[in-house]
């Protein structure tokens, strides 16, 4: 995902010398294109991202379209404060780029492991969230971000993510898309744990069941319309996430479906389940571990049915 993002942000940053890279001393090899590119677009702010998000609100409210750029829990938590009082409170034009959400960075502990950004980037008020499944969705995310006016989180894969879409037919901010279409039971899922929800649907296909499955790019705002939709037709729904159950994109969809007045759905939410990865290894390995693997997934599903 993040080749894509940085070829796609090339591309609009030739387009529209407004928009600026913001990096906090890291992903050289990856954003290389864009700084031979478009030299005068890039900052390296050093490894301090409270200063990184402060230069980028600035630069914002002076006119530009900033994208900051930092792995894992980086350009989030360890700026909250920065990203709350002197961007989303301003509005500003600054987009938040996480690489390497989730377990990505397994092996460099739990400090690496960002497992709680969805929540708290989605409780400040008026900041989009994004988290696309695969390339086409990354591409669409870093364009409409790039139109976008205002605060946005984007939270993005390591690397090695397939492509799902062949092409994606008018993408929106706060649009799902349906994947597969399917009965009793819908899945929804939100960003690059979408790897496993497609084994875990072809698993359960061979035998014998056939869910509906989505992926939301968007956590926030959220597709109100087709949970509400999926919620009256399916008997059971169920959300899959790279992230702590509590208050992220399974507590998005639980919102809505609390406040509605007739449903048929039940809901089941598929994460880490409100604990810290103490555990170090692969992405696979931890996914395993904390049970958001496909088979984890298929044995959870068929236990609710």
């Amino acid at each position: 995902m993040r080749d894509t993002f940085v070829r796609t942000l090339v591309a609009l940053a030739k387009e529209n010398k407004e928009i600026e890279v913001v990096t906090g001393d890291l992903g050289f090899g990856v954003l290389k294109p864009f700084w031979e590119q478009c030299p005068d677009q890039f900052t390296n702010a050093g490894i301090a991202e409270q200063n990184m998000t402060a230069l980028a609100a600035g630069m914002a409210l002076s006119g530009k379209t900033v994208f900051t750029y930092s792995i894992g829990n980086f350009p989030t938590l360890r700026c909250l404060e920065q990203i709350r009082n002197d961007c989303a409170y301003h509005h500003a034009n600054v987009k938040i780029v996480c690489i390497g959400g989730g377990f990505a960075y397994g092996p460099l502990g739990m400090s690496h492991q960002a497992t709680e950004d969805l929540a708290v980037l989605r409780a400040l008020p008026d900041v989009v969230v994004m988290a696309p499944a695969d390339l086409s969705e990354a591409e669409e995310c870093t364009k409409a971000l790039a139109r976008h006016k205002g605060t946005a989180y984007l939270r993005l894969g390591r690397g090695g993510e397939k492509r799902i879409h062949t092409a994606i037919e008018n993408f929106q901010i706060g649009k799902a898309i349906r994947v597969h279409n399917g009965e009793r039971v819908a899945i929804f899922s939100a960003g690059a744990i979408f790897d496993e929800v497609t084994a875990a649907y072809e698993t359960l296909t061979e035998q014998g069941f056939r869910p509906a499955v989505y992926t939301f790019p968007t956590i926030k705002p959220i597709d109100r319309e087709t949970i509400e939709t999926v919620s009256r037709r399916f008997e059971l729904v169920v959300t899959v996430e790279e992230h702590n159950v509590v208050g992220g994109f399974g507590g998005a969809v639980a919102e809505v479906m609390a406040e509605m007045r007739e449903k048929k759905a039940r809901l089941l939410r598929l994460g880490i389940e409100d604990q810290y990865g103490c555990a170090v290894g692969s992405q696979a390995y931890l996914r395993r571990q904390y049970g958001i693997d496909r088979d984890t997934i298929v044995r959870k599903i068929l236990a609710a049915v």
